[in-house]
Formats: C-alpha cells, sequence, structure tokens
C-alpha cells in the first residue's frame, strides 16, 4: 500500500476554472486536499491581543451554548470553541465555526462528524466540554482558543490517549499530544531572521516591548541569530515609556545592518518614530519584522517604508474570505482559517488513515501539510512550523519579495 504521507498534504479549496470538485478536494496524486490559502493580519499572534492566548479569557455573555453535531461521518471528532464569550471572543467564536462546517461542506465526502462544544473560554468549560466530546466518541479534539483553557483540555484528553490541536498562540501550553495550529511568532521571527541573513545581514539589532510577546520573540530572535552565525549589535526593550530604550538602540546602530521591532501595528509606529526622535535613520538599516506589521498604520509610516516582515501570503486568505462571504454573507475573522485548516485536516486523515489516525506519529509528518495559510508541520514539541512568505511595505500596502516555501527542509 502506498503510504500517503510519503508527499505533503495539501488541504485545498476549490480551485481555478476548469478544475472539478474533485480534484480541488479529492485526492491529489494520492494525496489528500486539505485546503489553500494565507494572511492578511495575524492579530492573534500578539500576546497584547484581546484574543491573545495568554490573556484571561471573557466572562461569558451569557449561558452555555447547546451542543452540536456538523456532518455524518463516522469519524467523530470535538471542537472546542468559546461561544458564549462576550466581546470579540464569541465573535470570533462564531466565524470559526462557520469555518469548521464550511470545510466539511468542501470537503468532497468527508467521514466526519463534528461534535461542537461551547468551552465559554474558561478551563472549566474546556474540561466539561472535552469530557463530553470523549464520551461521545471524539477521536481526536480540535481547540481550545485559549491558553488557560488548553491544560484543562489535555488533561482530559491524555487520560483516553487523544491528541488535542489547539488554536492558543502560547507555545508554553504544547506539548505531549498538544500540537498547536495557530500563529506562533517564533516562526515569524525564524523566518525573517534567516532570510535576512540569507540577503547578507549578519549584524542585528532589536528593540521590543517588555511583555510576554517581546519575551518569546527576544528569545526567538537570539536563537535565529546565533543559528546563522550572525550576532546582535544591540538590544533593548521598552515599557510605557520608549524614550531611552530608543535612545541606547539608536546610539548603536551604526554597528548594525538589520533591525527588528516586533509589536502591534500602532506600537510599531510608536517605536520608530521614537527610534527617530534619538537620531536613527532609518533608511539606513534595514527595518525586520513580523506578521503584526501587516497593518495599515504600518503601511501609512514614512519611517518603515521598505521593512520587510514574514507572514503567510496574502492571496490565500484573501481567497478564503471571498468563499466565506458568499456562504455566510459576513467577513470572516482572521483565525477562522485555523479552524477550516484544522477540519480540513482531520477529514483528509480519515480518509487515508486507519487505526491511530491521529496519533503524535501522524501528526509530526516531516512533510508537512498544506493549508489556507501556506505550508505547515507540527513538531514533535507540540509547536508548528510555517511556511511563509517575506512581505515588503510600501505606501499602498505590502508586496511579495519572496515567496512562501514549496516545502520543508530536513
Amino acid at each position: 500500500m502506498v503510504d500517503p504521507f510519503n508527499r505533503r498534504f495539501s488541504l485545498s479549496g476549490p480551485l481555478g476554472v476548469g478544475a472539478t470538485r474533485r480534484a480541488a478536494l479529492g485526492l491529489i496524486l494520492g494525496a489528500p486536499v486539505l485546503s489553500a490559502c494565507a494572511n492578511v493580519q495575524q492579530s492573534l499572534n500578539s500576546f497584547s491581543n484581546p484574543l491573545s492566548s495568554s490573556q484571561p479569557a471573557p466572562a461569558p455573555a451569557g449561558p452555555p451554548q447547546q451542543p452540536m453535531v456538523a456532518g455524518n461521518g463516522q469519524v467523530k471528532v470535538g471542537l472546542l470553541l468559546p461561544l458564549s464569550a462576550s466581546g470579540n471572543a464569541g465573535v470570533a467564536a462564531l466565524s470559526m465555526r462557520n469555518a469548521a462546517e464550511m470545510a466539511l461542506a468542501e470537503f468532497q465526502n468527508p467521514n466526519i462528524q463534528l461534535l461542537i462544544k461551547d468551552d465559554a473560554g474558561s478551563p472549566q468549560g474546556a474540561s466539561q466540554g472535552t469530557q463530553q466530546a470523549v464520551d461521545e466518541g471524539a477521536e481526536i479534539i480540535l481547540g481550545p482558543l485559549f491558553a488557560a483553557s488548553v491544560p484543562a483540555a489535555a488533561q482530559v484528553a491524555r487520560a483516553r490517549n487523544i491528541s488535542c490541536i489547539a488554536f492558543s498562540t502560547d507555545s508554553t501550553v504544547a506539548g505531549r499530544g498538544v500540537f498547536l495550529l495557530s500563529f506562533l511568532p517564533e516562526s515569524d521571527v525564524n523566518r525573517i531572521v534567516e532570510y535576512a541573513a540569507s540577503t547578507g545581514k549578519r549584524s542585528f539589532a532589536a528593540l521590543l516591548p517588555d511583555n510576554a510577546y517581546g519575551n518569546v520573540v527576544e528569545l526567538a530572535f537570539k536563537q535565529a541569530v546565533a543559528r546563522r552565525g550572525g550576532r546582535v549589535a544591540a538590544f533593548d526593550k521598552y515599557g510605557a515609556d520608549r524614550t531611552t530604550p530608543a535612545r541606547n538602540v539608536a546610539q548603536s546602530l551604526a554597528q548594525a545592518d538589520s533591525l527588528l521591532l516586533a509589536d502591534d501595528g500602532e506600537s510599531i509606529v510608536a517605536t520608530a518614530d521614537a527610534l527617530t526622535a534619538a537620531g536613527a535613520n532609518l533608511r539606513n538599516i534595514q527595518m525586520l519584522g513580523t506578521g503584526l506589521w501587516d497593518n495599515p498604520r504600518v503601511f501609512g509610516s514614512a519611517s518603515l517604508q521598505g521593512g520587510l516582515y514574514a507572514a503567510p501570503d496574502p492571496s490565500g486568505f484573501r481567497a478564503f474570505a471571498g468563499r466565506y462571504r458568499t456562504r455566510y454573507g459576513g467577513e470572516p475573522v482572521r483565525t477562522a482559517t485555523l479552524a477550516y485548516d484544522s477540519v480540513a485536516l482531520v477529514a483528509a486523515l480519515a480518509r487515508t488513515q486507519s487505526g491511530q489516525r491521529y496519533s503524535p506519529d501522524v501528526l509530526t509528518n516531516p512533510s508537512g501539510f498544506s493549508g489556507i495559510d501556506g505550508l505547515f508541520r507540527f513538531r514533535a514539541d507540540g509547536t508548528n512550523e510555517r511556511g511563509l512568505a517575506i512581505m515588503r511595505v510600501g505606501s499602498g500596502g505590502s508586496v511579495p519579495v519572496a515567496g512562501s516555501p514549496k516545502s520543508f527542509g530536513a
């Protein structure tokens, strides 16, 4: 029997004119198609975002929603979302549920039944929802969204030897059967440093926020620079006042050929302005950033023109969002693709695998999978690696200067 993992899965949605539904959503060259597309705004990449995985979840807006079922296949899959949570969390949950159901509709004859549970954005809700799902026969759990809820879900799932694919951006909750499908800051940093080094950059500076997100970026940055034989010429972190850290970094920029800024759009512009006020000439250095740069505020900043950042190629998300609008009459949240890709992945594995189809050995296939946001693969420690494009900041938006990789290296 041919091993379906001898080539990368593609999780593609509908293809262009002339492509058949079977070609788009069935098997291509013996490998299941899951979904293909990409990024516009990685809002959940920031630990300071209201929906960030390290933030406490909001209080429920109302009574928990009743469990729902989507699909009528034989393979049961639990899906945990904060459907009754207040504010943006509830909005995101509804959009992600829609995307999950859309994946079922677009995947040809999926043998999947989604057991959709409202975890209310709380650890207790995640534990209860997971228990319900596994009692009903779920073979794998998709979700939760919030970091605080992931260990609660994982404890129940591990007792049944069941894997979880969670949506948190906090890599500390990954591991031992818990895999993260989210946009991790580490992937952005590794990709942009690797690219900069490939163009001859060797002396790196960084000015980062003094918070959880900044701590993650700092570690990834220093490791990536060392891995490429570069050096850190200047480094500092800022809190509410950027003046002194900006001055410290500005005074050392003559020794650097690139500068990493990593924060949300508004903060990035403020940081660039503080550096300029401290005497830095940002046009004489290559500016580097993460996917959070994909923001109109960044594109409108004169100081950041020509800066480079790592992110999924935006064409995929645009295609996905168009199909979503047609189906639901509204715009998807950025993280809706995570729900789509996770459902498409489990549907493809249900089609091609038997027995322990969702075991860690299967999920950590080194060739990876191709989803709406491009290539991704799960690492043994539960984190993920994504194949990201390199985008250049321009006044009208961003343009790709290096495409997403077509395959992963060893």
